[in-house]
């Protein structure tokens, strides 16, 4: 029989082994339709750790030989990793979202995605985007072909992107970008969640 006190701190972390039950419970398979195995979970978690490292989700391995995953991360296992739906870049960025509204409306914090401010040319869409110029100008093709062709214009004969182009490029062409952007601003608001005193990579000495 739970404790209160066990109750609280399994709002707030989770071992393997209570995710893998929840995970058993909400009915949740591999993507072969298999019940998840304590390996698929390892794995998952490795994945989880990889994509996100700043979210701090695992915890460190120090006393005891095993970890703990904070109850956001479990979330993510959830809604990202072990959902069929999306595909898990698109299921990622809804996940991001979703935890930055939770977190805005938690820390009465009013929302300010005000990320793209200038236009950009190609050199530097390729810098930003970290992509080679013929990936560059294939994303900026697409926008066009999706009756965005206004963001688009010429400088002394120079192709430059409106700010709102690089937006639309963003979220709906390189969106390994639009996901760190969310990653970061996501991690901002928790900083702020802990410094309002509410618990977040603290696993009480458990481990």
């Amino acid at each position: 029989m739970y404790t209160d006190s066990q109750q609280i701190l399994d709002s707030i972390f989770l071992s393997y082994n209570k995710i893998l039950i929840r995970l058993h419970n909400l009915g949740l398979t591999t993507k072969n339709g298999k019940e998840i195995s304590h390996m698929d979970l390892r794995k998952a978690i490795d994945v989880m750790v990889e994509k996100h490292p700043t979210c701090r989700w695992r915890s460190e391995k120090i006393r005891s030989r095993k970890y703990f995953v904070l109850i956001e991360g479990y979330y993510w296992l959830t809604q990202v990793y072990f959902q069929k739906e999306k595909y898990l870049i698109d299921a990622d960025i809804d996940f991001f979202k979703l935890r930055i509204k939770q977190y805005e409306e938690l820390l009465k914090i009013e929302h300010n995605e005000n990320w793209w401010n200038e236009n950009m040319d190609i050199k530097q869409l390729c810098q930003y985007f970290n992509r080679q110029d013929i990936t560059v100008r294939k994303a900026i093709n697409k926008m066009c072909d999706s009756d965005f062709e206004e963001y688009k214009f010429l400088v002394d004969n120079k192709v430059v992107i409106a700010s709102k182009g690089v937006e639309w490029i963003c979220k709906n062409v390189f969106k390994q970008k639009y996901l760190e952007l969310l990653e970061k601003y996501k991690m901002e608001l928790t900083e702020l969640y802990i410094e309002a005193g509410y618990p977040y990579d603290n696993f009480f000495w458990k481990n």
